[in-house]
């Protein structure tokens, strides 16, 4: 679906101010992170901060899977200029940032941080200016890695509708049941999440793979292009009435009627079609600030 790729996360300039230098300094600088999972940190420290290599530590372990190499990472991040404690950049108040568990997209600093961690963690990077290029001032970053697919309690589906298989990433398929369509819209959430409920105004981060009812054909998927999306709700009108309420963690199963609007440029392929959405909801916010 062309449209929500389009609402994809662009490219943050933020990531590239903390390439620079990866071995570790022996005497750790003294910066405090406080603050709970979810939400900004706050850091501490005396400035100008002096910093020489860069400098790892977690500030609590991640409880959920391991970050695959080449798989993709969604992050939250608190960016400072370790000069003066300015706020460069930030995640929490707008969406998530996705990459891959590369060092080609993350650059050699960040993916050194982030390999071997786990879902959940928190890990503060310090690194020095004028290494890279990148910054001529030292950097204090708090990262927060964010599940990229959905990790509620199963739900039982009704019979009469598709079944639903993950692999081993979490990437839906679906075996269609041979049966008419239902003619009006259907929410059957798969998995029950436990985080903060979607909002009407609300941009989510999403996974999601849309198929044809009658032959189970994904037609689109973010699970094959590699990265989760972010979007305002409103922009699809199934999406806007399907996960309103429902909450982060969730994945919810969407059987729309042709009578919708998909927002679908591709629309011949799929002119008076049934499909079947299958969506991992990852984190929601307003778009004037607050992401959960």
């Amino acid at each position: 679906m062309r449209r929500l790729r389009d609402s994809a996360t662009a490219v943050l300039v933020a990531i590239a101010l903390l390439a620079g230098c990866t071995s570790t300094q022996t005497s750790p600088p003294e910066v405090t992170v406080t603050g709970e999972a979810g939400q900004a940190p706050t850091l501490t420290y005396l400035t100008p901060l002096e910093v020489s290599e860069t400098y790892r530590e977690q500030i609590w372990p991640g409880t959920g899977p391991e970050l695959v190499e080449g798989g993709p990472v969604l992050i939250d991040f608190w960016l400072e200029n370790g000069t003066d404690a300015s706020l460069v950049d930030e995640s929490y108040s707008t969406t998530p940032t996705p990459r891959l568990l590369t060092e080609e997209d993350l650059g050699t600093d960040l993916y050194e941080t982030l390999r071997g961690q786990q879902v959940g963690a928190r890990v503060l990077q310090v690194s020095p200016g004028g290494r890279s290029g990148a910054v001529d001032y030292p950097s204090v970053t708090v990262l927060d890695v964010l599940p990229t697919r959905a990790d509620g309690e199963a739900l039982a589906p009704r019979p009469d509708l598709p079944v639903i298989t993950l692999d081993a990433s979490g990437a839906p398929s679906m075996t269609p049941t041979g049966t008419e369509p239902p003619d009006q819209l259907v929410v059957q959430a798969l998995l029950r999440g436990s985080g903060a409920q979607v909002a009407a105004d609300d941009v989510i981060t999403v996974q999601y793979a849309g198929f044809v009812w009658t032959t189970g054909e994904a037609f689109d998927s973010t699970w094959s292009r590699g990265l989760p999306v972010s979007f305002a709700l409103q922009d699809v009108q199934a999406w806007a009435e399907g996960l309103l309420d429902q909450p982060v963690g969730s994945q919810v199963m969407l059987v729309v009627p042709p009578t919708y609007a998909l927002g679908v440029t591709e629309s011949e392929e799929l002119a008076g079609q049934t499909v079947v959405f299958v969506v991992d909801i990852l984190a929601t916010g307003s778009p004037d600030g607050g992401t959960s």
